[in-house]
């Protein structure tokens, strides 16, 4: 059985204490090192000691060996298909420097034997150098090579840290349901996403409502086309203006001819991560309002839902650092 022996190095410009101290806030509210929202936070059931049992989202791994500012040993879960360890270590270089390195020793079993030259293997590798460019950053406040995503990286990406649902409209949607208590068409979708991302709710209806999919805007366009023989308003970008809000919740929308229309961002943080929830409540006033909910019924759940799923995956994508380039694998 072929053994899995996976090296990433990165030289800092720092002396091992300053680097020991980063490494030691591994796991930690915070944490510098972790590249974070872009994967789903490295977490733990307790501060960083041998014992501490946690991981990354379905990567799962207790920590077997602590040497603080110095080495972290992590022993993956056998369940998960890795049979071994990876640790992360400070090491000396020379005067006002040191090196950060990571290694994987592991072997691979059942369906991992695939999984890991076919995807984990180059996600592995994508985390681990954005973790030592970070770790780069830090110290430096520049990155001379940032990391490139692959596509197989920003695929997992998209579907492991950005996750939505349909969910009833939430009680904590208090605008919402002030404003439109009787609607005749009420929905609502969550995203979760991970922490680090805004927890201002104006940011989140800015990119779910200002920069839809350019699929969703050609769709508008030919609602707008298509309405106004019926006497339909025809629809711009007022429809998306800001009319109240809370520290947690804003309401938009607006009143036309046929119907009024709201949409409430609620956003609720919690220790794991973020739900940001997009509900919407409209009310026909008269016939052409209940025609026209009847046929936008059948287009708005999967409208809506690329749009959050956009937002939340542009909230997620790697941002590189200032000065940064692609940084080799040694």
């Amino acid at each position: 059985m072929a053994v899995i022996d996976n090296i990433h190095e990165r030289i800092l410009a720092t002396g091992i204490a300053e680097a020991g101290a980063l490494l030691d806030r591994l796991g930690a509210p915070g944490d510098p090192l972790w590249p974070s929202p872009t994967w789903i936070p490295m977490r733990f059931d307790r501060p960083l000691a041998v014992g501490a049992d946690g991981g990354h989202g379905p990567v799962r791994y207790h920590v077997t060996a602590y040497e603080p500012g110095r080495r972290v040993e992590f022993t993956f879960h056998p369940r998960i298909g890795l049979t071994g360890t990876h640790t992360a270590e400070i090491l000396p270089h020379g005067p006002g420097s040191c090196v950060l390195r990571h290694r994987l020793v592991a072997t691979s079993t059942g369906k991992m034997r695939l999984l890991w030259p076919a995807l984990v293997r180059v996600c592995h590798d994508t985390v681990v150098e954005h973790l030592l460019d970070n770790a780069e950053h830090a110290v430096t406040g520049t990155v001379a090579r940032p990391v490139r995503y692959p596509w197989r990286a920003r695929l997992a990406v998209a579907t492991e840290s950005v996750r939505l649902r349909a969910v009833p409209v939430p009680e904590n949607a208090r605008l919402l349901k002030a404003a439109l208590p009787h609607p005749d068409l009420a929905d609502a979708y969550a995203v979760r996403v991970p922490p680090g991302t805004s927890l201002d709710p104006q940011t989140w209806a800015d990119a779910i409502f200002r920069n839809p999919p350019p699929a969703v805007t050609a769709l508008l366009r030919l609602r707008n086309a298509l309405v106004a023989p019926f006497g339909i308003d025809r629809g711009d970008a007022s429809a998306f203006d800001t009319v109240a809000r809370t520290d947690r919740e804003l309401l938009l929308g607006t009143d036309a001819g046929h119907l009024d229309f709201r949409a409430s961002i609620l956003v609720e943080p919690d220790d794991d991560g973020t739900t940001i929830t997009l509900s919407t409540h409209a009310t026909a006033r008269n016939r052409s309002g209940r025609g026209y909910l009847a046929v936008v019924g059948l287009f708005h759940p999967p409208i809506v839902r690329a749009m959050a799923r956009r937002a939340a995956r542009a909230a997620v994508a790697p941002r590189p650092q200032a000065s940064r380039k692609v940084s080799a694998t040694r």
